[in-house]
């Protein structure tokens, strides 16, 4: 992982958004540091998902206060960005191609750790939901990226397939990096998880 220990890797400012004249969240500020795992709590229509993509550079425009961020991080959104004409093999390539080399041994590693192995060449349109999510998944295992967002990375996958996950993610923040994330889920993990609550805006 790149940068200091000690270096936020992602800091927000007296984040404010408004939808449709309604008040999502206001005055968010908090830091994200290396071996930090944040869950953004809050129910459905709190502003979850549009927090990340703001957090993300996704979303430019219709909220008021300051992110910074050491380095472009990895966004998985809700919806996985699966071509249905394309292999899940061409998919995750095109996905990383613009983040660094990787060979076809290390493509089709990816795949097979996410439990695609065999369907490697199988066209998306003919896989399941929970296979389109697995192809979105194999890119964790690719990306050198220290800082992750991920989206209810556990939508329609099975019980294995959150346990690999969440074994991922202790992972990557136990080698410096970090991870904000929303979920549905009760986190089963032995590692601190603190939590970002949309609805009071405090960070516990």
């Amino acid at each position: 992982m790149s940068g200091n220990p000690g270096d936020p890797l992602l800091a927000v400012y007296d984040l404010c958004l408004e939808r449709g004249g309604r008040e999502l969240f206001r005055n968010l500020a908090f830091a994200v540091l290396p071996g930090q795992l944040l869950q953004v709590d809050g129910p459905n229509g709190a502003g979850k998902t549009s927090l990340l993509r703001i957090l993300a550079g996704l979303s430019r425009y219709g909220f008021t206060g300051r992110v910074e961020r050491s380095a472009p991080p990895l966004y998985l959104g809700h919806q996985p960005a699966v071509k249905a004409l394309l292999t899940p093999r061409e998919n995750l390539a095109w996905h990383v191609a613009g983040e660094s080399a990787y060979d076809s041994r290390q493509i089709e590693d990816a795949l097979a750790k996410v439990g695609l192995y065999g369907y490697e060449d199988v066209p998306s349109h003919a896989l399941s939901a929970g296979q389109h999510r697995r192809v979105n998944l194999a890119r964790l295992y690719l990306t050198a990226r220290p800082l992750w967002l991920l989206d209810e990375p556990f939508t329609a996958i099975d019980r294995g397939g959150v346990a690999d996950l969440e074994a991922l993610l202790v992972a990557h923040v136990e080698r410096g990096g970090a991870v904000v994330m929303t979920s549905h889920q009760l986190l089963q993990l032995d590692y601190r998880v603190q939590m970002l609550s949309l609805t009071e805006g405090l960070l516990a």
